[in-house]
């Protein structure tokens, strides 16, 4: 009988509290190497929040994480990153005064290896086009989704197998986060990555995911395959609490 492989990601009773605020109560997801597993959830529901509990920007107040069979709570967002897990942020939080080639070389700066990183760039530019065209231009001047596209493109020189994407649609047109979706599942297959992606609308998910968690006001209301969720009467009623209302007022 085969071992069962353990999860690349884990994530067990976890919980994070503002002050007064309870951010996350007692969520637990798992991700598997190779997967693409989306949290979606109306604003306010923790998403951003357990992605950067993730990634090491906020410290839990209790539960688990392990990522590739480590703990990394209380671990700094540096050595996160240095065991292989990149974040890229809500609001893409680029550097605008500096060129697209100096932002990409960022994600890169940590590895010590210019040949290589060089490599990379050409690899990156070879799917993110417009940025091959604007790379000597200031980051400022892109396009909403050209920012987008520079900020999954510089979490993939960091050459992490695992990238946590939080809400890569936030202010784009439909046209362009079709786009977006389209290369990081081209990542997918190409880069061996795994994704870990936070959404506020479940109308493409259900197409890219592998797995879906539905997390509302701090917990999780739904997991299940994409492929059985796929008439999105379920993951409706999680989002919006139908059911919740509905047992409350019997």
């Amino acid at each position: 009988m085969s071992a069962i492989a353990e999860p690349f990601l884990e994530v067990n009773g976890l919980h994070v509290r503002y002050s007064e605020l309870v951010a996350l109560r007692d969520v637990s997801l798992t991700v598997a190497e190779g997967e693409v597993v989306c949290i979606i959830g109306p604003n306010g529901a923790g998403k951003s929040t357990l992605l950067a509990a993730i990634a090491g920007g906020v410290a839990p107040s209790r539960g688990m994480i392990r990522f590739r069979g480590q703990n990394i709570v209380d671990t700094s967002p540096e050595k996160i990153a240095r065991l292989g897990l990149s974040l890229v942020p809500e609001g893409r939080h680029i550097f605008g005064s500096l060129t697209v080639e100096e932002n990409l070389l960022i994600g890169a700066s940590r590895r010590g290896d210019r040949r290589e990183a060089a490599k990379d760039l050409t690899r990156v530019y070879d799917y993110f086009a417009p940025l091959r065209e604007r790379r000597a231009n200031p980051a400022s001047r892109l396009s909403g989704g050209e920012q987008q596209m520079l900020a999954i493109a510089r979490a993939l020189m960091t050459r992490a197998p695992m990238i946590l994407v939080d809400e890569p649609s936030l202010g784009l047109a439909p046209k362009i986060i079709d786009q977006i979706y389209r290369i990081l599942l081209d990542l997918r297959v190409q880069e061996k990555l795994t994704l870990l992606i936070n959404e506020q609308s479940s109308h493409r998910i259900v197409k890219q995911a592998d797995r879906i968690y539905v997390l509302r006001a701090g917990e999780i209301r739904l997991h299940g395959a994409a492929s059985e969720l796929g008439d999105g009467r379920a993951i409706k009623e999680a989002y919006f609490g139908f059911h919740d209302e509905q047992a409350a007022a019997s």
